[in-house]
């Protein structure tokens, strides 16, 4: 079979390196190093048409197909990964659920845009919990009317915060599983709707990556995205076209890291003749080459399959896996050509070989493309009987909490309550530690967050810190970025670990990194402005407020009137854990045999998902144990 690209691929081909070549490539180098966004390039490549590529032209796209997208991804990855992954998550992820499922209201309102350029499309799915298992969202949404209220996090958001256009998932139906997922249209600038930090990533640097926050936000009932309950099939189905651009991303970054590298080779001489034809060497170009041929086919043929509107979910995770494990494989043999050369900052393979890794990660982990594989080779497991789940709820990244919020009376009052629980902890106040204590030899930190504001507001921090007996600390963007304190005293999974007692979080919204560095304290207290951080989520006690107005009330309350007397060696608080709770749903039992139906297992012989209510339950549903009906159970 003689398999060629057509002239019209080969001139869109030619377009995209000229631009990538003259726009992108002599930038590169400082995009990675600054966490640079390349916003005027972007605007441009969206002049010239390509930002949509695959769509209509009636909506504002180019009228090409998907094989001239994943060419032209290829292409921009080709000199930098972190421009090519805009472009891929922009078409595959931002702007194909509106495409494919939105009304023509909505299309006319976002897709046209979209297409056109004049907006930047993003993907909102991934949170804390809710990573490779998709099911597992938290984020809600609860329908008020004529709006729904959208409150929760999405984290690892590409294009985030530049884009303008987010197709976002949350749960219309906490009770149904991944049936009561719903997508929806959301607007930047909508009030409640906020970004995190920019995070600070291995590669693909130029790409801007932030978390979502939704405080309340109103969403109107015309930006539902198909019907409620759809999203969760409306996110797989677009997985599926994203891990085409994906694997055009790896090959791009693949293809760069192999041309450099060939180059590198016939120039630098050993032994008398250029290491291109010393064996070792030649061989390693030739199986990068071989890689390189079998991802493109694999890539184009997939992207042939959805142009045709084949089936190609099996064929699209083959080519995000392969295409992704041979980029690996190849930006190594591309800097171990380059031998000490490659490792120094500025070379582009090493640029590419960072690059590289998150490809294997996101829109689904290598692992999980097996995953989808395998199931369509072997096809779904036989069932199995089901098995009692716990019915408390799923511990956060600090381990248990009890999880008290002070939300009555003023915020004198509610600073009161909060120093009154302390005490009756075993918080002395009396006593205290030098402000500059190491991190983890710190028995007591009063740690800040972006949410402190401008740097004249950490005097209110190192107050509450003297007065609380505490050392300070904070987030690592507040040392790091804004600089307020010492780089040695931000907390985290990458910082310093806390390991002592109290661990007093002022304007921290909780990001997973800042939380298990402090998963050891004995007890945490978050204060910030927002109700839905996941501080509050993973601490023992919380005030929501402006902690410009709490700290000062706080430290306050906590001067006993007299010096500090130095604090005696350290003695470990047990942690109080939260009590069981009795779930608070009933219990059906059979009449007939004695069968307890339990919503948390659901039924999965009869394909009753679980958290799936008894009085939602088919009327024909019937007794698993003993073939008595529905109507034949009483409440326990």
């Amino acid at each position: 079979m003689l398999y060629q690209t057509t002239e019209q691929h080969e001139a869109l081909r030619q377009r995209v390196r000229e631009f990538a070549e003259t726009e992108i490539k002599p930038i590169a180098f400082q995009l990675d190093q600054t966490n640079g966004f390349p916003a005027e390039q972007i605007e441009k490549f969206g002049k010239m048409g390509l930002m949509g590529i695959p769509y209509p032209k009636e909506y504002g796209g180019a009228g090409l197909d998907v094989m001239s997208y994943a060419i032209a991804v290829e292409e921009l990855s080709r000199v930098d990964g972190g421009t090519g992954v805009i472009l891929s998550a922009h078409v595959s992820l931002g702007t194909w659920p509106i495409f494919a499922f939105g009304t023509e209201e909505q299309k006319q309102k976002y897709l046209v845009p979209l297409a056109k350029g004049e907006k930047i499309g993003a993907f909102g799915l991934t949170e804390e919990n809710a990573g490779s298992d998709a099911g597992g969202t938290e984020t809600v949404a609860v329908d008020k009317g004529d709006h729904y209220l959208l409150n929760g996090n999405k984290i690892f958001i590409t294009n985030a915060p530049k884009a303008d256009i987010y197709v976002v998932f949350a749960s219309t139906d906490p009770t149904a599983g991944t049936r009561g997922i719903s997508a929806f249209i959301v607007e930047k600038g909508w009030d409640g709707f906020t970004f995190g930090d920019h995070y600070d990533k291995l590669g693909i640097r130029s790409s801007s990556t932030a978390e979502l926050i939704f405080n309340n936000v109103k969403v109107p009932k015309e930006n539902l995205l198909g019907k409620e309950g759809q999203g969760f099939k409306i996110a797989m189905a677009t997985l599926d076209g994203g891990r085409i651009g994906i694997a055009s991303q790896a090959l791009g970054i693949a293809q760069g890291a192999f041309e450099s590298a060939l180059g590198y080779a016939k120039e630098r001489v050993q032994f008398g003749k250029p290491i291109a034809f010393q064996q070792a060497i030649s061989f390693k170009l030739a199986d990068m080459a071989t890689m390189l041929h079998t991802s493109r086919l694999l890539i184009y043929s997939t992207a042939e399959l959805k142009e045709n509107h084949e089936p190609y979910s099996m064929e699209a995770a083959m080519a995000k896996q392969y295409a992704s494990d041979c980029c690996q494989k190849i930006v190594d043999e591309a800097l171990q050509i380059y031998g000490g050369s490659g490792f120094l900052k500025g070379m582009d393979v090493e640029r590419f070989y960072r690059d590289s890794k998150i490809t294997t990660i996101y829109e689904g982990t290598n692992e999980i493309q097996r995953v989808v594989i395998a199931a369509h080779i072997v096809g779904k497991p036989p069932k199995q009987k089901s098995q009692r789940r716990s019915r408390t709820k799923t511990a956060g990244a600090t381990g248990p909490r009890k999880n008290i919020m002070f939300n009555e009376g003023s915020n004198e009052e509610k600073v009161a309550q909060l120093v009154a629980a302390l005490e009756k902890d075993g918080y002395d106040f009396s006593v205290g530690i030098p402000i500059d204590t190491p991190i983890a030899e710190a028995e007591r930190v009063v740690s800040v967050g972006k949410g402190i504001g401008p740097k004249e507001n950490m005097a209110l921090a190192e107050e509450l810190a003297k007065q609380a007996g505490a050392a300070i600390g904070s987030s690592r963007p507040v040392a790091e970025t804004l600089q307020y304190v010492p780089l040695e005293r931000y907390v985290g999974m990458s910082g310093q670990k806390f390991k002592g007692n109290l661990y007093i979080a002022c304007g921290i919204s909780g990001a997973g990194q800042h939380l298990k560095g402090i998963k050891d304290a004995s007890t945490i207290v978050a204060i910030n402005n927002s109700p839905n951080a996941a501080i509050f989520k993973n601490a023992d006690y919380g005030i929501v407020g402006n902690v410009k107005d709490i700290m000062p009330l706080l430290a306050e309350a906590l001067d006993t009137g007299k010096p500090k007397e130095s604090a005696p060696p350290m003695v470990k608080i047990k942690r109080a854990r939260p009590k069981k709770q009795a779930p608070d749903y009933n219990f059906y039992i059979c009449n007939g045999c004695g069968y307890e139906y339990d919503k948390e297992l659901g039924d999965e012989a009869s394909e009753i998902e679980p958290g799936t209510p008894f009085e939602k339950l088919p009327d024909e549903w019937m007794c698993p144990k003993c073939g008595e009906g529905k109507d034949e159970f009483i409440k326990a």
